[in-house]
C-alpha cells in the first residue's frame, strides 16, 4: 500500500535528532515519503518514529530500502529467526543478560565497510530505563580549532574487532557468543566524507578505535580521550527515552551512540536491530588530490 499523507517533523535538539510522525513503517512507502525521510536523516542524523508495530520481516524490508541488511559480521549477536537472521535481538530478561553497549561508538566501525545506518525497534521496554544517547560527528569536527582540523585531516585511525571479544570475555554471563582472537584491524581516515551529503565528520570512537595509524596506543590515548570529550559535550547530544513501539534510525557515518545501562535482569527489555550496509570510509580531499 502506498501513502500520500505528508510526514511531520519535530526537532528534538538544536544539533541532532527529529521526531517523525504521519508514517506507518509497516506499509510500502511511496517515493515521495521515502525521499522526505532520507532528507530528514541527512539533515538531522537521528530519526524517531513513535508508535510503530513492525514484524521482523517488515523492519527488514524498511531497512533494505536504504541498503543491504546482513547478520552481525562477527556473529556476536543472534538473529530473531531463521527467516530474518539480519534482524538482531538485543534482550535482557531473568536468566539472560544482554551484552554491554555503554560506551560511545559507531556500529561495527571495525570492518572494511561499516554499516551506513542502524535501526532499532523497541518491542519490550521498562519505562525510564535504558536510554540511548546520540552525538553529531559533523559538528564535532566543525567545532574543532582550525589547527586540530588540519592535523586530523592527515591522520588515519585503527579500528579493531577485538573490542567485542574483550567485552564479551569480561562478562561471561551474557548471551553474546565469543568471537576468535586475532581478527584483522581496519584502517580508516580519522575524518570521513559522507558519500551522500559531502560533509566531513569525525570518525573515531571510544570502543573500536584503538590508536591512530603509525602511533602507539599510549601516544594516541590523550588525543582520543580529548576528541571523545569534545564530541559528547551536552550541546551535541540527544538522549532518547524509549517507549515500546519506537523505531529509531541513525546514520553511523556521522554519529556515535551510547546505550545507558541502568537496568537489571529483572527489568525486561527486547529490541530488534537491523543495519543497512555502507561503503568504505574515505576522505574526499585525499581522493581529489590523488
Amino acid at each position: 500500500m502506498s501513502r500520500t499523507t505528508p510526514i511531520e517533523l519535530q526537532t528534538l535538539t538544536g544539533t541532532i535528532g527529529v521526531q517523525v510522525t504521519g508514517v506507518d513503517l509497516s506499509q510500502d512507502l511511496d517515493s515521495e515519503t521515502f525521499s522526505a525521510i532520507t532528507k530528514a536523516l541527512h539533515d538531522h542524523l537521528v530519526l524517531v518514529f513513535p508508535g510503530q508495530d513492525l514484524t521482523p520481516a517488515q523492519q527488514s524490508a524498511f531497512s533494505k530500502r536504504f541498503g543491504p541488511a546482513e547478520p552481525h559480521p562477527y556473529g556476536a549477536r543472534e538473529g530473531v529467526n531463521n527467516e530474518n537472521p539480519e534482524v538482531i535481538v538485543l534482550e535482557t530478561k531473568p536468566g539472560r543478560r544482554g551484552a554491554r553497549n555503554d560506551f560511545w561508538h559507531s556500529d561495527i566501525s571495525a570492518s572494511e565497510r561499516p554499516p551506513a545506518l542502524s535501526f532499532l525497534h523497541a518491542r519490550i521496554i521498562t519505562p525510564g530505563r535504558g536510554d540511548t544517547m546520540f552525538c553529531n560527528m559533523y559538528r564535532a569536527f566543525e567545532t574543532l580549532s582550525p589547527g586540530m582540523q588540519r592535523m586530523l585531516l592527515g591522520m588515519d585511525a585503527m579500528h579493531t574487532p577485538d573490542a567485542i571479544r574483550q567485552r564479551n570475555l569480561a562478562e561471561p554471563d551474557t548471551d553474546s557468543p565469543q568471537i576468535p582472537a586475532g581478527l584483522k584491524s581496519f584502517r580508516h581516515p580519522a575524518i570521513r566524507t559522507h558519500p551522500e551529503t559531502g560533509r566531513d565528520a569525525l570518525f573515531v570512537n571510544s570502543f573500536f578505535t584503538s590508536n591512530f595509524a603509525d602511533m602507539t596506543v599510549e601516544e594516541s590515548r590523550p588525543l582520543l580521550d580529548y576528541l571523545m570529550r569534545h564530541a559528547t559535550e551536552p550541546e551535541n547530544v540527544y538522549r532518547h527515552h524509549w517507549t515500546a513501539g519506537d523505531v529509531v534510525m541513525w546514520d553511523n557515518r556521522a554519529t556515535m551512540h551510547y546505550a545507558v545501562r541502568d537496568y537489571s535482569e529483572s527489568e525486561p527489555r527486547r529490541m530488534h536491530r537491523t543495519t543497512a550496509g555502507g561503503d568504505a570510509p574515505f576522505l574526499q580531499q585525499r581522493a581529489t588530490a590523488a
